[in-house]
């Protein structure tokens, strides 16, 4: 593997990603969810031969990046037990705001 990419959500207000290259790994800030599915597709342009996300993006962040990509590179993402649902919430307390009835 000659270059990968890993995709994070900003923590901070931003209009543009933030990109660092380390090497052979390209580290991508992107300032929403949304953002990150047109900008996958940038990488894979650029050569990016494997993307990895970060756990903000969930289930559906995820499928919305491989659909992106069109399988032309395998995707990977980070996902927590459920162990860690406190401090995911306080982490990302959009995520926990829809909730569905039994």
């Amino acid at each position: 593997m000659t270059k990968w990419a890993f995709i994070y959500t900003l923590d901070e207000p931003a209009v543009e990603p933030r990109i660092d290259i380390l090497g052979s790994l390209v580290c991508v800030g992107v300032p929403s969810v949304a953002d990150a599915p047109e900008l996958a597709r940038r990488l894979v342009a650029d050569g990016v031969q494997l993307i990895e996300l970060c756990g903000g993006f969930g289930g559906s962040g995820l499928g919305a990046v491989v659909a992106a990509v069109h399988s032309r590179v395998p995707v990977g993402a980070v996902f927590f037990g459920v162990e860690a649902s406190a401090g995911l919430n306080r982490l990302f307390p959009q995520a926990g705001s829809s909730s569905s009835s039994t």
